[in-house]
């Protein structure tokens, strides 16, 4: 019994401690965002603002289009968030249901492509869009987007884990494979599904690299992108920076902690069936 409870203990300490430390950036971020320019060179640092310096945020949004930017980032999002969704929902469903020759070999090639790092594809993936004439164009900022091998797996997990006897009494009612798949396995689906969608979001919104190569333009950059406006010649203005970062990465911490228990259900269930 009490080394059952040390050994809790010293399970909640370590989790604490690496809670401490994932929180500290953000916290760190926060309060620069909020410091005067003399506080943010300050050695030793401060970690509390002497005077909340709210004028940071406004300063911030001044420097650049941010209007515009969030356009493009809300547009990019939600645009290949359904487009994910879509081809998720049929490629899972064929991959899980359905029986076609090749089907183990082909979900396997799929798998294999997850252990490829995104950085070599980069190049080809920007050849080939040249060669379309999609750069600087919302196409490319969306269309390379709207599939994903993990999505595909994750769903397919959980379709896996739908019994059996919902198709053959489906079938037997006459119901088509697709009909089959959109009023029954899709609201079945809805805890994984609504994880692949917040999953997509958070990366679409977050997304930097991407953006920043395939866009010439400032009408097409998107946020991430957008804060690299605060970096001149003459220098960054860290506080400036950390108040934007904060607008941005704000919403999608809050959308995170509100929607959390879906991703924990969907992960969860996902994982009932092998």
């Amino acid at each position: 019994m009490i080394k059952s409870a040390l050994t809790r203990t010293t399970i909640y300490i370590l989790l604490s401690i690496g809670a401490i430390l994932m929180l500290l950036p953000f916290v760190w971020m926060i309060s620069t965002s909020l410091k005067t320019p003399n506080e943010v060179m300050t050695m030793p640092p401060v970690w509390i603002p002497s005077e909340l310096n709210w004028s940071n945020f406004t300063d911030a949004l001044s420097v650049a289009p941010f209007d515009r930017y969030f356009v493009n980032s809300l547009v990019v999002t939600v645009l290949s968030t359904i487009g994910e969704l879509i081809t998720t929902i049929l490629a899972a469903y064929a991959f899980a249901r359905i029986n076609f020759y090749g089907k183990e070999i082909v979900f396997a090639v799929l798998l294999g492509t997850m252990m490829v790092p995104g950085e070599v594809l980069l190049i080809p993936n920007f050849v080939t869009l040249s060669n379309l004439g999609w750069i600087d164009t919302y196409q490319a900022l969306i269309i390379p987007w709207i599939a994903s091998v993990f999505a595909i797996f994750l769903l397919r997990q959980f379709f896996l884990g739908i019994p059996k006897e919902l198709s053959y009494a489906a079938k037997v009612d006459g119901c088509s494979e697709f009909r089959f798949l959109w009023y029954v396995m899709v609201p079945l689906a809805k805890p994984a599904l609504i994880t692949v969608a917040l999953l997509k979001v958070i990366n679409s919104w977050n997304a930097f690299l991407w953006p920043l190569i395939v866009t010439n333009s400032q009408e097409l950059r998107t946020l991430p992108v957008g804060l690299s406006a605060f970096t001149t010649e003459a220098g960054v203005k860290y506080e400036l920076l950390m108040a934007a970062s904060s607008m941005v990465v704000i919403p999608m911490i809050i959308l995170f902690f509100i929607m959390q228990k879906y991703i924990i259900a969907g992960v969860a269930r996902t994982g009932l069936k092998g």
